[in-house]
């Protein structure tokens, strides 16, 4: 007789389990199951339709059941009792059951949520957790059977995704819904806009997590209304407020209010003709010893009058800083656009030392007066021993050192280059 194995099936599947026998002679040849007896030579025992013998005594189940799973004991009716055992092991998909059962769940913002995902299949399932975003895909979140949303907010708010898998067919996927109930939480496009007369403009506030908060706005806490120059609409998490042919008592302070059942939120516009900040352009290391090319834009529909620009030079070793005092410029700006509603400008600054650090800010002023003066940019100049080539590869190479480190290895090395250069052997390690 054959050697008896393990045989796996599918849920709903056929199996066939081999019983191959030579010179059977006089004997009978039983399959039993347990004490129940299936087949005894060519006669079918068993009442189950699903049961029968193929090829010979192979015993084929069809349709097969969880309840099918055991042992099949292919047997002659001998004396010596030769028994072939075969065991078989029935697979069943994965199926999942899901806490809530309607797959929906809303709490509060700082509440804890718990979505709970109970899979079942043979073998044992494992169990994923995923949230699912329409932009940056599924994120994976957790391998067990509950997840935890502690302190939640708007953040948590979304489509979380059950996923069961355990090899049989295809893996199972079932979607929680959780919705997260708070006050409005507001963010603003600009929270400073620049404005001029006869021009249009757009502000926006976007309401998260609730678009169904009423939203109201204010110009200096005045409540508005539309106008035929003036308009609200929102879309979707969007509201604008849109002013056209824009007049100078439309400058000032607006704010954008949403009001839901659990509170209200402010966030403000500033609507200006003032000058915006100064966007510097130019990189920041300088191709020559002794001069910087400064390119920066600055938005302003009106002329520009007059630029303040503010220098000064860094005194820089590994733990500490001196900045020396500001040089204060006054500059007659040039008219060139790079688009309908900013100015591109450039000047050189002179006289300054080679292989040094400097900080450099801008402030404009037009009709309406000045801006605020802008964020400070460094750059650097030129050391005597390296070419514009060298010093990029210098810069890029420790730029995560960051700037202060960047000035002491570019120290470093004009110092090393300096001693090899004068054929010092001995001085290299004194000097650096």
């Amino acid at each position: 007789m054959t050697r008896g194995h393990l045989y796996k099936a599918i849920i709903g599947d056929s199996i066939e389990l081999p019983c191959k026998v030579k010179d059977l002679g006089s004997y009978v040849l039983l399959w039993r199951r347990g004490t129940s007896v299936l087949t005894a030579a060519n006669l079918m025992v068993t009442r189950d339709p699903r049961f029968k013998l193929v090829e010979g005594y192979n015993l084929q189940i069809a349709n097969v059941k969880i309840q099918d799973a055991g042992d099949y004991i292919c047997q002659i009716g001998d004396n010596e009792s030769r028994d072939q055992v075969h065991t078989l092991e029935i697979l069943v998909p994965p199926t999942i059951r899901v806490v809530p059962q309607n797959r929906q769940i809303t709490a509060r913002k700082g509440s804890t949520v718990t979505l709970e995902c109970k899979a079942s299949g043979n073998p044992v399932p494992a169990i994923y957790w995923h949230k699912k975003d329409a932009f940056s895909g599924s994120s994976h979140l957790s391998e067990s059977p509950t997840l935890l949303l502690e302190r939640v907010d708007r953040h948590h708010a979304g489509v979380y995704q059950c996923t069961a898998d355990n090899g049989v067919r295809e893996a199972v996927h079932v979607d929680i819904e959780v919705t997260v109930l708070s006050p409005p939480d507001i963010t603003v496009e600009k929270t400073w806009v620049h404005a001029s007369e006869g021009f249009d403009i757009d502000l926006v506030c976007i309401v998260h997590g609730d678009v169904n908060s009423e939203m109201l706005w204010y110009q200096n806490s005045f409540l508005l209304d539309p106008t035929d120059r003036r308009s609200m609409h929102s879309r979707g998490d969007k509201y604008t407020l849109n002013i056209r042919n824009f007049q100078q008592s439309d400058f000032g302070n607006y704010s954008c209010v949403a009001d839901n059942a659990l509170g209200r939120t402010k966030k403000y516009i500033e609507v200006s003709g003032r000058p915006g900040p100064a966007a510097f352009q130019s990189p920041a290391y300088s191709n020559y010893l002794d001069r910087y090319n400064l390119t920066y834009t600055i938005e302003s529909i009106p002329p520009l009058d007059e630029i303040k620009l503010l220098y000064r030079k860094l005194m820089m070793n590994e733990t500490y800083q001196h900045p020396g005092s500001w040089e204060d410029t006054i500059l007659v700006p040039t008219l060139t656009r790079s688009d309908p509603t900013h100015f591109i400008m450039s000047h050189v600054i002179r006289g300054l030392s080679p292989n040094s650090v400097y900080e450099v800010m801008i402030q404009a002023r037009n009709v309406h007066g000045w801006n605020e003066i802008s964020d400070i940019h460094q750059f650097y100049t030129r050391n005597f021993e390296l070419t514009p080539n060298e010093l990029e590869f210098v810069m890029s190479s420790i730029s995560n050192s960051g700037h202060r480190k960047l000035f002491v290895w570019v120290s470093r090395l004009q110092m090393l280059t300096a001693c090899l250069f004068l054929g010092a052997l001995v001085l290299p390690l004194a000097c650096c």
